[in-house]
């Protein structure tokens, strides 16, 4: 059964370390791990500390990524939507800037694949390019798995 992948990106207001991102910062951990014990999840990009914060995949170093994989669409929405997630996302205009334009894609992979962020950031610019088809979409047109054979 194919499993949902999913980019998110986001352009830092102030550097990693200023107080004015300190809320965010401080609760990265406590998110992660909600996530991580969440139904469905089944991996996220982490360093060795833990965190996505410092992978560098666009030119702009204040441009931070995360990146999952999940059993399907239904538990992240869940994750997403109705968790503590969406209580301190709903702070992310004072964190991040606005973005123009697709700043989160999703994408079916075979159970097991871990993305790369090279592809990844493909299909991000597949969905800016071509809108939403079923190799780069988001939540408001969510695509049907495959099936694989």
């Amino acid at each position: 059964m194919p499993h949902l992948a999913q980019l998110n990106v986001g352009t830092l207001r102030y550097p990693i370390d200023h107080p004015n991102i300190q809320e965010f910062v401080e609760n990265l951990d406590r998110i992660n791990q909600l996530a991580e014990r969440s139904l469905g999840f089944v991996w996220r990009l982490q360093d060795e500390a833990g965190s996505a914060t410092s992978f560098q995949v666009f030119p702009d170093p204040m441009t931070i990524v995360n990146m999952s994989v999940w059993e399907n669409a239904n538990v992240l929405k869940q994750y997403v939507y109705l968790s503590d997630h969406a209580q301190i996302m709903r702070k992310r205009q004072q964190w991040f800037e606005k973005h123009d334009g697709a700043f989160m894609v999703l994408w079916w992979v075979p159970e097991g694949h871990r993305p790369t962020l090279a592809e990844a950031k493909q299909r991000l610019e597949l969905l800016k390019k071509n809108g939403e088809t079923a190799e780069a979409f988001t939540f408001r047109k969510i695509f049907a798995a495959p099936i694989l054979t």
